[in-house]
């Protein structure tokens, strides 16, 4: 119980901007047994967006309810996923050779390609806020770390050393289910309000996105970076909310 509290801490540690609870370093095994917990970590992520939407809804304008949103979305993680997004847009589209683009990863600039990508996904979420019902602002940052999750224990992790490297290196199969394991309980909850259609559409096409990107990522460097686990967050929860704006009615 210990250990699962623990990685419980870790999870929310290391992608909100919560106080930290450890004041102390954490071990590589600590960081290992939280990739279960991540799930866990956008679940309250969600229902804190769900509940501000219903809140400010009754007292501001829907566009700007949906811009505060995505402001407070982006800021729960301090912009964690979306400055990986950035970077391994950047890093991903430039460069000729593996080298090349692995060194554009590590570069902290923002290239016009970043700039494009981040401003698209932004309007994404934006735009489709407006047309989702109870429950999409939950699944989607769920979702979106359930992929980081599977994508840590399934695929290859191309640096040697590093938080990423030592997060790889102490997560493995247990992580992988557990965090499965999570989103599948809270996406029956959320079924009901969502639709089980729109759920069922949803974690395939996010599924989809998130495998395709990773297949995309090993064709241009060796392995997964810390970058590109933002990237599939980011990409995982825009697929999502865009998938369940769409017209179910049809």
């Amino acid at each position: 119980m210990k250990a699962i509290l623990t990685g419980v801490v870790v999870a929310f540690q290391f992608l909100t901007v919560a106080p930290p609870l450890l004041r102390r370093m954490i071990t590589p095994g600590e960081l290992g047994r939280s990739v279960a917990f991540f799930p866990l970590v956008g679940l309250a992520v969600g229902l804190l967006l769900n509940g501000l939407y219903w809140l400010l809804s009754a007292v501001f304008p829907e566009v700007l309810v949906a811009a505060m949103v995505v402001g407070v979305w982006i800021a729960c993680s301090g912009a964690l996923h979306f400055d990986g997004f950035l970077d391994a847009v950047d890093g991903l589209l430039g460069g000729r050779t593996a080298e090349d683009r692995m060194r554009i990863l590590r570069d902290a600039r923002v290239g016009a390609f970043a700039v494009a990508g981040g401003v698209t996904m932004l309007l994404l979420k934006f735009a489709a806020i407006g047309g989702i019902g109870s429950g999409a602002l939950i699944a989607a940052p769920l979702l979106g770390r359930w992929v980081i999750s599977l994508a840590v224990v399934l695929f290859p992790y191309a640096r040697a050393e590093g938080l990423g490297r030592e997060m790889k290196d102490n997560a493995g199969w247990p992580q992988a289910a557990g965090a499965s394991a999570i989103s599948l309980a809270a996406l029956v909850l959320l079924a009901p309000s969502i639709g089980i259609a729109a759920t069922f559409t949803a974690v395939v096409v996010v599924g989809l996105c998130a495998w395709l990107l990773i297949r995309f990522t090993l064709a241009r460097i060796p392995g997964l970076t810390g970058d590109v686990y933002g990237a599939l967050c980011e990409v995982g929860e825009t697929v999502c909310i865009v998938t369940l704006a769409a017209n179910w009615t049809l």
